[in-house]
């Protein structure tokens, strides 16, 4: 069984020790979310001695299943006041799991000012002063490190923004190419790194080994069983390594259900420039890779890298995300401005998500054109010099709203919308609503069934349904966080019954268990509600799962929708 490593910050200490009880059968967010549910109060400071920082691997790791090398990072959030976990790729979370690291539970607080980094491997965990590395961002501390420890490594950092303790600041975790271009991105968790003075984690794998199984004929062919279900699924195998997570621009577009302009609007104009065929010719017009994996063992290779006009390179292949952000949503139809953008939130250590919306926002409040790509590269900018405007977008949309009087601000918890408007797309919208994480597309991704019809076909503009979709859905992905698989895996598991069985053989072979479907779907709802009780202790109650006024007044076109879904259905998610 994997340890668990404490890093204490107030004293500088190293502690090893076997997981307990209480964390017993759990990985990734489920194993985070016990742990912050289990340790920390829930009315705490977030950027406080008393919050803490945790970092697991999934019941999946080290091994070699595809997909699972994720990792989930949670604490108290410091944008939504609740329970987090965010999730990224790289190596990072392999690396983890090869070493036998179960979680790594970073807690209290350094002296002021001071900075640390620490660094992991099979015969070693230790933590030293990373003064060199203040006031850097992701980029060159990764360059840094690099020569210090070693290209075999995998690197977690922070940017400027988690320094400053912005609420919109990630994680950020260095990809097969050592660039830091994964992201656990939500919430504001850079922020709760940069209050503990850890500024680096080096996770040197050298000697680890796979992790034990307790049957590895069933798991060699449960994994084979699994792999064939993601080479087979269209969407795995076909839409995603060919475009990119942002083959969904013209998808969403088509659907009337596509941000635009601060969510005034459903479709976008210059939706074909922005979209994932259009980022697919530029890379291949380039000499650039359109198909890349952003971690070991991944076999879907979504995530391509993005090229400048003379070739050089920028960033890796913005997620739809981000293109929406700050493409649709800020009125902006122009890639390589949207690539330049990506590599600045990258590298300052920032939510492209909750920035761009910062910007959306801004843009509506009249501090720049919308529409305006430069306008958007000078405020991006005046987030990485940590101005006081800067300082104020990279606060959250919410802040954002209040600062410059906009009443339209999208957002849940405190917590941003992504690119999916719940007025068109309704099933999302029950997600954004009740998660516990704020609004969060990963957290239940209706979309699946209600434009893109995988795992079935539930009307997206019908109120009725949604609440119990978004149930189901949220259950699944817990399960699926809890594994540390790649969220992408849901769309065959959605349609192919083999490939969920797959799931649950894998982890009952890897740990010699007998867990059943239903088991691993009590699993997932065991994850959601620890989530769900230590926000209630920090104070939500239904009042915070609803969306904001504007959705249920203001008709969005094409549709002409309003925001439907009954209070009472918001309820009966967690009733």
């Amino acid at each position: 069984m994997a340890n668990i490593l404490r890093i204490n910050m107030s004293d500088l200490s190293v502690k090893s020790e076997e997981v307990g009880e209480a964390y017993q059968g759990l990985g990734g967010r489920g194993l985070t979310s016990a742990v912050v549910s289990k340790e920390v109060e829930p009315t705490c400071s977030p950027i406080g001695p008393n919050n803490k920082l945790v970092f697991a691997p999934g019941l999946l790791g080290g091994t070699n299943c595809a997909n699972s090398g994720r990792i989930s990072v949670g604490g108290k959030s410091p944008l939504t006041g609740g329970i987090k976990e965010a999730n990224s790729g790289g190596q990072a979370g392999g690396y983890l799991a090869r070493l036998g690291i179960g979680a790594l539970i970073v807690e209290g607080m350094a002296e002021e000012g001071k900075l640390y980094k620490l660094f992991i491997s099979k015969d070693k965990c230790e933590l030293s002063p990373a003064d060199e590395l203040k006031g850097l961002g992701n980029y060159e501390t990764v360059e840094k490190l690099k020569g210090q420890f070693s290209e075999k490594a995998g690197y977690v950092s922070i940017g400027q923004a988690g320094e400053w303790k912005l609420v919109s600041a990630t994680v950020a975790f260095t990809d097969r190419e050592l660039r830091p271009t994964r992201h656990a991105g939500r919430g504001g968790l850079g922020a709760v790194m940069g209050s503990k003075g850890l500024k680096a984690i080096i996770v040197d794998p050298s000697g680890g080994e796979q992790a034990p199984l307790a049957n590895k004929d069933a798991f060699k062919d449960a994994a084979k069983e699994f792999a064939k279900a993601l080479s087979e699924h269209p969407v795995t195998s076909e839409g995603l390594p060919t475009y990119g997570t942002d083959v969904l621009i013209n998808i969403i577009n088509e659907a009337g259900g596509l941000p635009t302009r601060n969510f005034s609007e459903g479709r976008f104009e210059g939706a074909d420039k922005v979209a994932g065929e259009a980022l697919n010719e530029i890379t291949v017009k380039r000499n650039g890779n359109p198909t890349h994996g952003c971690m070991s063992g991944c076999i879907i290779r979504c995530s391509g890298i993005f090229l400048d006009e003379k070739g050089e390179y920028v960033s890796k292949w913005p997620e739809y995300e981000t293109v929406w952000a700050w493409g649709p949503n800020c009125g902006i139809d122009d890639l390589d401005a949207i690539a330049r953008i990506d590599r600045v939130c990258d590298d300052v250590g920032v939510d492209t998500i909750e920035i761009g919306n910062s910007v959306a926002v801004a843009m509506e409040g009249g501090v720049k054109a919308v529409g305006g790509a430069a306008g958007a590269g000078e405020l991006i900018a005046e987030v990485a010099k940590g101005t006081p405007l800067g300082r104020i977008l990279g606060s959250g949309a919410e802040v954002v709203g209040k600062a410059f009087g906009v009443r339209r601000v999208p957002v849940v918890k405190g917590q941003a919308l992504p690119a999916y408007d719940p007025r068109a797309v309704k099933g999302i919208g029950v997600t954004y609503a009740t998660s516990p994480m704020g609004a969060d597309h990963t957290a239940g991704y209706a979309v699946a069934q209600n434009i893109i019809k995988v795992g079935g076909d539930v009307d997206p503009l019908a109120p009725e349904g949604q609440a119990a979709l978004s149930a189901e859905l949220q259950i699944a992905t817990a399960l699926i966080d809890t594994a540390g698989l790649c969220l992408f895996v849901a769309f065959p598991m959605l349609d192919i019954p083999e490939a969920f069985n797959a799931v649950v053989d894998m982890i009952n072979a890897k740990y010699g268990l007998s867990l059943t479907g239903d088991d691993a779907g009590a699993l997932g709802k065991r994850v959601l509600e620890m989530e769900r009780d230590f926000n209630v202790r920090a104070g939500f109650n239904k009042a915070a799962d609803r969306l904001p006024e504007f959705f249920k007044l203001e008709k969005l076109p094409p549709h002409n929708q309003v925001y439907d879904v009954t209070d009472e259905d918001l309820d009966s998610v967690y009733a």
